[in-house]
């Protein structure tokens, strides 16, 4: 996301505390590029909190709210409370935008904020937009991380409804790329598929059986782009492929790739979360977005890149 607004030419002001737990890495150690090239781009290595509350800058253009607590899968499992500094990061968010009124404020939500009743072995479906009623049936999300996403997407609405703060809510499913924390399953499969070829022997989270809409992160980004402009009212927009695919296959696809035939095996020892999280991509499609990476060609490139 940086990248594509330095190449634009826009002044780009990062936040970032680069916390523990976050996945958050020093500008000068991305891996892909580096932003300190840019004179257009300011990076301010602070809690963002502190920075809202010390800043009242009345002039961004856009203003994009990542900052969050999450880590994978192991994290949202096993240090729940952790993610109670994201409703705390929210709060001074929403705060300061309102009085900052940023032209237009683009906040990432999360597919896990959708009721996890709909993603079961029993019964999973392509999650839509409209399956997350605010006024009404809200169900029960993922975990503390997936309450409080649907509490930031809450308040986009009200600053909306109260204040005329433009904003859209993204819930981006699988995202993944070369660049990701290894905590993440993405590169973690990937790279332990490099560092065991010729064993007889790989092992997945969970069952391996659970299934998963990988979007590559370039698709992301570009969905972004493609449709910001388009919702102001703080509506939401998935940002997924609606091909799901299951960490079994995910590794099979991966040691075929490097010429392995290992027998693949789940493991309990890890979380495994919900059984099937797919997005359903109508409304993205309606609002002029569909990916362009199919997952192979993203584990090719992650390939190659390690």
């Amino acid at each position: 996301m940086t990248k594509k607004f330095l190449d634009l030419g826009d002044e780009v002001h990062c936040v970032d505390s680069v916390a523990p737990l976050s996945g958050g890495i020093e500008p000068e150690r991305w891996p892909l590029f580096q932003p300190g090239d840019y004179s257009n781009f300011l990076f301010y290595r602070q809690d963002c909190r502190n920075w809202f509350s010390q800043r009242c800058d009345d002039d961004f253009g856009y203003s994009f709210h990542l900052a969050a607590m999450v880590g994978g899968r192991m994290v949202i499992e096993n240090d729940p409370m952790v993610v109670v500094d994201d409703l705390a990061i929210d709060a001074s968010y929403w705060r300061w935008a309102v009085n900052a009124k940023p032209r237009k404020t683009v906040c990432f939500s999360s597919s896990a904020a959708y009721p996890i009743r709909l993603q079961t072995r029993e019964h999973h479906v392509l999650l839509r937009e409209d399956m997350i009623d605010l006024d009404g049936d809200i169900g029960k999300p993922d975990m503390s991380y997936g309450w409080a996403k649907l509490t930031c997407e809450y308040l986009a609405q009200l600053a909306w409804q109260k204040s005329g703060l433009k904003s859209v809510c993204y819930r981006p499913f699988s995202c993944y790329g070369e660049d990701q924390d290894d905590s993440y399953p993405f590169p973690n499969i990937v790279k332990r598929a490099l560092a065991n070829r010729g064993k007889p022997r790989f092992e997945v989270w969970g069952t391996g059986d659970q299934q998963r809409d990988f979007i590559h992160i370039e698709d992301c980004v570009d969905g972004v782009f493609a449709t910001m402009d388009a919702v102001d009212d703080a509506g939401a927009l998935n940002l997924s492929t609606g091909r799901l695919t299951s960490f079994r296959e995910f590794a099979r696809i991966v040691t075929e790739m490097l010429g392995d035939e290992p027998e693949i095996h789940g493991t309990s020892s890890k979380p495994e979360g919900v059984f099937a999280r797919g997005g359903d991509t109508t409304k993205q499609r309606e609002y002029g977005f569909t990916p362009k990476i199919r997952f192979e060609e993203g584990i090719q490139r992650a390939l190659e890149h390690y």
